[in-house]
């Protein structure tokens, strides 16, 4: 017949075989609930870190953008003021114009002699067609003066643009 071992002698033996389970169970489960809090902290500090990215290029979009308006403001002042000097480069030669053409009437009205009008309407066509070709000259260098300097603060911000933003990332 089998002996028979006592409740006592078969827990001893069940209860050391059951904890060793438990044991690896529960190391187990620190290591990985190590694990986890370190990739949850690990994708933490790296989405804080896109996220502090994201948002000083955000505000390096809105100052660059700031700056692309004040260059235009700048531009549409530039060329206000000179538009306005040529009109009035303009009015002047039409001005001058106009007071040789009155003076060379006035003088036709004095003439004696056919030939003496014509010499002076001759002088007068003459003057005035030198006149134009200069001041054609004058208004044309201006107006390319001013577009460069129109230009100029939109030149600058796109040269800028890209220096700062045509570099690989």
């Amino acid at each position: 017949m089998a002996s028979k071992k006592s409740v006592e002698a078969v827990e001893a033996e069940v209860v050391p075989a059951q904890a060793a389970p438990a044991a690896a169970v529960e190391q187990t489960t620190k290591k990985a609930l190590a694990l986890t809090t370190a990739s949850i902290e690990k994708t933490k500090t790296e989405a804080t870190a896109n996220m502090e990215k994201a948002m000083k290029t955000a505000e390096d979009m809105v100052t660059f953008g700031q700056g692309n308006m004040e260059a235009f403001v700048k531009a549409g002042q530039i060329w206000a003021a000179g538009v306005q000097d040529l009109s009035k480069q303009m009015a002047a030669t039409a001005q001058a114009q106009m007071d040789q053409t009155v003076a060379t009437f006035k003088a036709l009205a004095g003439v004696k002699s056919f030939k003496e009008a014509v010499d002076l309407q001759s002088t007068l066509a003459r003057s005035t067609v030198e006149k134009a070709v200069a001041e054609t000259g004058k208004l044309t260098d201006a107006s390319m003066k001013l577009a460069e300097q129109t230009f100029a603060p939109i030149t600058a911000r796109v040269t800028l643009a890209v220096e700062k933003f045509g570099r690989p990332v």
